[in-house]
């Protein structure tokens, strides 16, 4: 597996698990499937409900915890310097773990300051080893940095080959952010799987049409936490790192890009009062 360096010196795997939308009852499954095909960063969140889940499947495992990399997420509801630390001591416990890899800000509404002070607090603790966010835009991104102590060393944000974010990545470059992709694979959208050039590609490298899309992120030097409930789609997933996309193939699947969200825009008035309002437990 290979590695990325974020701005504290903490390493990242570049590829790992995810299990949004992974019902609790599955989880533990799952996530043991996956630890057993050879993946070793783990990403959750409170607001998915199964954080117990894959802290069962951590222990369950045998596998030593400094070999595991493990995300999870504060949501707004939690938001504040006050609540966002209890937000992360619950987490903990439902994960059965002593430290956090990476502790993201869900969503970038809310207390957001309140909960970054606390984040950085946990930090210095040793709670946690990283910071960052996710589904921060850009102009959010940058008042965050100006003005607090911590850069986030994550901004995790929908990414995939119609919604490619490179003005957005070169903007964490330059702010020595790493960028992660959810959302990969758009959930299928736009007929990602039968797409003709995604399809071609993958052809003429005796690979999945998935294992082109990871390629190009993983050569793009994004962060990707593909999710399945498949163990030989989770082992297909893990098997992109034997072959290289030539230039030509990078600037084909630059072509697809369409510059919007397939999902939803987070300036979105109606969105932004839907996810803030949402409380966990609801």
């Amino acid at each position: 597996m290979r590695n990325v360096t974020l701005n504290n010196g903490v390493e990242m795997p570049v590829l790992g698990f995810g299990v949004y939308q992974i019902p609790a009852e599955e989880t533990e499954r799952a996530v043991g499937d996956a630890l057993a095909a050879g993946y070793r960063s783990l990403d959750t969140a409170a607001a998915y409900g199964n954080e117990e889940a894959v802290g069962r499947a951590i222990r369950s495992s045998g596998i030593a915890r400094r070999e595991l990399f493990v995300t999870t997420k504060l949501w707004v509801s939690d938001a504040g310097e006050d609540k966002a630390r209890r937000a992360c001591e619950t987490s903990l416990r439902k994960l059965g773990l002593e430290q956090l890899d990476l502790y993201l800000i869900h969503q970038p509404y809310g207390d957001v300051y309140g909960s970054w002070r606390a984040m950085e607090s946990l930090q210095r603790e040793g709670l946690v080893r990283a910071i960052g966010v996710s589904n921060f835009h850009g102009d959010r991104l940058v008042d965050l940095i100006d003005h607090n102590e911590v850069t986030p060393a994550v901004n995790q944000v929908e990414t995939h080959p119609f919604y490619q974010r490179t003005a957005d990545q070169e903007l964490m470059r330059e702010r020595g952010v790493q960028i992660e992709s959810w959302g990969p694979f758009a959930e299928g959208r736009n007929n990602l799987f039968t797409d003709p050039v995604l399809a071609k590609t993958g052809a003429a490298h005796g690979k999945s049409v998935a294992q082109v899309v990871l390629r190009w992120l993983v050569q793009r030097g994004v962060v990707v936490i593909p999710k399945s409930v498949r163990p030989e789609r989770m082992a297909e997933n893990l098997d992109v790192f034997d072959f290289e996309l030539t230039a030509e193939e990078m600037a084909s699947l630059a072509a697809l890009d369409t510059g919007a969200s397939l999902f939803f825009d987070h300036r979105d008035p109606a969105m932004v009062s839907r996810l803030g309002s949402h409380v966990l437990g609801d």
